[in-house]
């Protein structure tokens, strides 16, 4: 989203498959939202794994949205495409 110079980032967020659906997840989420709003950042942005319809899911209730940007990562010899998502905060 043009315009806006302070973006946080979520790096990582992951939770035990045996955990998910019990608002972990979430609440993790909503802290970090808070801690970046506190900071002074705009927007935040996350990578996701293009084929994770689950957490592609997750983010898009939380209000991301993906902006166009992809990239590809490669692990232990297999490439990964991961999209862009951001939301306002």
């Amino acid at each position: 989203m043009p315009g806006l110079e302070r973006v946080g980032e979520v790096y990582a967020l992951y939770i035990s498959p045996d955990l998910i659906g019990q608002g972990i997840g979430r609440t993790l989420l909503d802290e970090a939202h808070d801690q970046m709003k506190s900071q002074g950042f705009e927007m935040s942005a996350l990578w996701v794994l293009c084929d994770n319809q689950r957490a592609r899911r997750f983010y898009e209730r939380a209000g991301y949205q993906a902006d166009g940007a992809a990239q590809d990562d490669v692990y232990d010899g297999i490439t990964l495409t991961e999209l862009r998502y951001q939301r306002l905060l």
